[in-house]
């Protein structure tokens, strides 16, 4: 187990004006977060946390604020070790769920202590070095949004479709958006839930045509998405088991509604998309997908617009639509975030530890 930090470099640039503080709605307490799963960050530093098994999202204000960007190298190795040591456990009763970077560039990090269903949740963040601590949520602001149609608990695997409800989260626009599985006969869901928090709807079930199984699908749930424009129309890419890609226009996504998305690229079989971001290089946009099976892919976004739709079935792990180049360098992601414009974070496992790094983009 060891940090090396390589350097840091730190860009001032001048604040100007008055801060505003919005009202999100929080109050102090004590959060009742049965699990920790998904995170992304919202406005004024406000942490977005999926509890599914609580059928519930946490919004914690985390107290970061918008500020000079910052450029950061470093490698931490052994982060099982060092999570393990922090709650005074074992790194094989750590499971490390999902990674968001902050406003600030601390990069957060849900675990579950323990693997059973009597896991404790726990939020982690460590700062541009990579020293953990952990976010007290004892008297934090926060609000609660309870989901109102979540599967019901029990089953194991992946029979538990109550660990599937939330599986991944975004905000845009004011709209946290939540990918996972309903109670309903069409259980793959996408829901929009305004913030600060108000009534949840039951979201809109969503239909894909799944090109390695050559059929039309509704229980699958997305497994990772991102908010992208596509021809200055709002979108959402989302990416599916085994591993089709697919394309929702935010403007379909309306309560109580079944919407088939368009299926733009089929990714090869027998994969599981792991995490997902959108950056921007020389002028053209990029997606990076990390998958279980394939490492990182990059696709260019320029291809999105004019990819008609996939319908017909793809045989033998092969590939359809947008194509793809696999980032070799890249080994073994299992989570990644962007610190900024020309950096992401990276969580790898290698030989069966974890480590967390930053890198430039490719």
């Amino acid at each position: 187990m060891y940090r090396t930090v390589v350097a840091v470099t730190i860009f001032i640039g001048l604040l100007t004006g008055t801060a505003v503080f919005a009202d999100h709605g929080l109050k102090a307490g004590n959060p009742d977060l049965q699990s920790a799963g998904p995170l992304t960050f919202g406005p004024d530093g406000i942490l977005f946390v999926g509890d599914s098994k609580g059928g519930a999202i946490f919004a914690l204000d985390t107290g970061e604020a918008e500020g000079p960007e910052i450029e950061v190298q470093f490698a931490v190795a052994g982060v099982g070790q060092e999570v393990a040591a922090l709650l005074g456990t074992t790194p094989d009763d750590i499971l490390i769920n999902d990674l968001a970077v902050s406003p600030e560039g601390n990069m957060y990090l849900t675990v579950s202590r323990g693997r059973g269903p009597d896991a404790t949740p726990v939020i982690l963040k460590t700062d541009p070095s990579g020293v953990f601590s952990e976010l007290s949520l004892k008297n934090i602001e926060f609000a609660k949004a309870q989901l109102p149609n979540p599967p019901e608990p029990g089953g194991t695997g992946r029979r538990n479709k109550r660990a599937q409800a939330i599986t991944d989260l975004a905000f845009v626009d004011g709209q946290l958006y939540i990918a996972g599985l309903s109670n309903e006969e069409f259980a793959s869901n996408l829901r929009s839930v305004p913030f600060p928090f108000r009534e949840v709807s039951d979201g809109t079930a969503v239909e894909i045509y799944h090109a390695a199984h050559g059929n039309f699908e509704t229980r699958s749930p997305v497994r990772t998405f991102v908010p992208f424009n596509i021809e200055d129309q709002p979108h959402l890419l989302a990416a599916y088991t085994c591993t089709p890609l697919v394309k929702f226009p935010l403007s379909a996504l309306q309560q109580g509604e079944k919407v088939r998305g368009t299926t733009i690229a089929e990714l090869g079989n027998r994969n599981r998309p792991l995490d997902m971001v959108v950056y921007e290089q020389d002028g053209n946009r990029y997606l990076l997908i990390a998958n279980s099976s394939r490492g990182i892919m990059k696709l260019a976004t320029d291809q999105i617009a004019g990819q008609e739709s996939i319908e017909t079935r793809v045989e033998r792990g092969g590939t359809a639509g947008v194509g793809y180049e696999t980032i070799e360098d890249w080994q073994g992601v299992v989570q990644l975030d962007l610190l900024n414009d020309r950096q992401a974070v990276l969580l790898v496992e290698n030989d069966g530890a974890l480590h967390l790094k930053s890198v430039e983009l490719p």
